[in-house]
């Protein structure tokens, strides 16, 4: 029997929190959450981790992620999945789904064979239970970073050629592209997430593909169309139906404090999610400079923008960093924030009765977070420490 017992833990689960506990695991699940400290001898079967006192959450998960240490997901070399996987890892994310750009035919297949072999050889860091597709079925007028010369219709025959590859577990698209509403309908068939994400949609475009089960917003105010009061848009949307899955970037830079005060203080928190929208420019240093998509991006003063324009490219956030940054700006109680990182995630994938919770029978992915720079100190996936 392989038993992790860890003493001294702060724990944060949604609506759990816990100043002083013992975590029990065994078989890579939790056994038992037990209240007050435990004097515990390690044996040959029984390995004592003492937190002293830091925070123990869910292992994050984060769904929109495309890379990191200066790897990109869509880059052909499959190396860039286990670097990207490593950094997550280094955050405390447990579980992610690289996210492509939109990028060739070609180059998306490849990214799957990619992930495939990251699989194949035993998920050595973070779980990846699928991809996410950051289009290519966006709307030309609402890019952002993404390359226009690769924008085409939806296409269920191209998405279901890419999960013979590799299962695709989400995908952002512009729900008014012709045959919108019917695409959203052809994925949750095939087991996708549908997104609505680098729009232009109206309300009266989301509705049909809201009524054929699409329930999830990319990347929540950016490239999406704003509030107005003659036209509420994917904003106004994201407020007025309570059940969509918003993703925010906590980063302060995305979006402004007051924003963030708004998504979260009036939004169901069991329908938003944290978010990373990482590149690979993360874990790096000001000044790098790369392209994405064919497209020239540099790094200053922590913010990833085109050279061309100016758009913001995505992020350099770790999931703790943007935890901490909505706790700051909201106030709210870091056991109802948590969900925001990890569960609501893992229940939109089908995983919320095995992750996202401190709590018996959850798969012990787990991460160990210090108070004082909100870093991973140490990190557990299925109850193995590997961080």
């Amino acid at each position: 029997m392989n038993k992790t017992i860890i003493v001294n833990a702060h724990v944060i689960s949604p609506d759990v929190n816990i100043p002083e506990a013992t975590v029990v695991v065994e078989n890579g699940r939790i056994k038992q959450v037990i209240k007050g400290s435990k004097k515990i001898k390690a044996d040959k079967n029984t390995t004592v981790v003492d937190i002293q006192g830091q925070y123990l959450m869910p292992g994050f998960i984060d769904v929109h992620t495309h890379g990191a240490l200066t790897y990109d997901f869509c880059d052909a070399d499959e190396k860039a999945i286990f670097e990207l996987a490593k950094a997550k890892l280094q955050e405390g994310v447990t579980t992610f789904l690289p996210t492509t750009l939109t990028v060739s035919h070609e180059e998306l297949i490849q990214a799957a064979k990619n992930a495939k072999a990251y699989v194949e050889k035993g998920s050595p860091y973070a779980k990846v239970p699928g991809i996410h597709l950051e289009g290519p079925f966006i709307n030309v007028k609402c890019c952002g970073a993404q390359n226009p010369k690769y924008v085409r219709k939806p296409s269920v025959a191209e998405l279901e050629d890419i999960i013979k590859t590799f299962p695709v577990k989400m995908i952002s698209y512009a729900v008014e592209s012709e045959g919108g509403a019917q695409f959203a309908k052809a994925c949750i068939k095939l087991g996708v997430v549908p997104s609505c994400g680098h729009t232009g949609a109206k309300m009266a475009d989301l509705k049909p593909a809201y009524k054929n089960g699409l329930r999830h917003l990319t990347h929540f105010c950016n490239q999406m169309t704003p509030l107005h009061h003659r036209e509420i848009g994917m904003v106004g949307a994201g407020f007025l139906i309570d059940d969509l899955n918003t993703e925010v970037i906590c980063d302060r830079i995305h979006l402004c404090d007051d924003m963030l005060r708004l998504v979260f203080l009036k939004r169901d928190l069991a329908h938003v999610q944290i978010i990373t929208d990482s590149l690979r420019c993360s874990h790096c240093k000001d000044g790098y400079a790369f392209e994405m998509g064919g497209l020239k991006v540099l790094l200053k003063n922590g913010e990833a923008r085109l050279v061309e324009g100016g758009n913001l490219a995505g992020s350099t956030l770790w999931m703790g960093k943007g935890l901490k940054n909505v706790h700051d700006v909201t106030k709210l109680p870091l056991e109802k924030l948590v969900r925001t990182t990890s569960w609501n995630q893992a229940i939109e994938l089908g995983l919320g009765d095995e992750l996202g919770k401190i709590e018996k029978g959850y798969k012990a992915d787990l991460v160990v977070i210090n108070p004082r720079s909100w870093k991973p100190s140490a990190v557990f996936v299925d109850g193995e420490k590997r961080i």
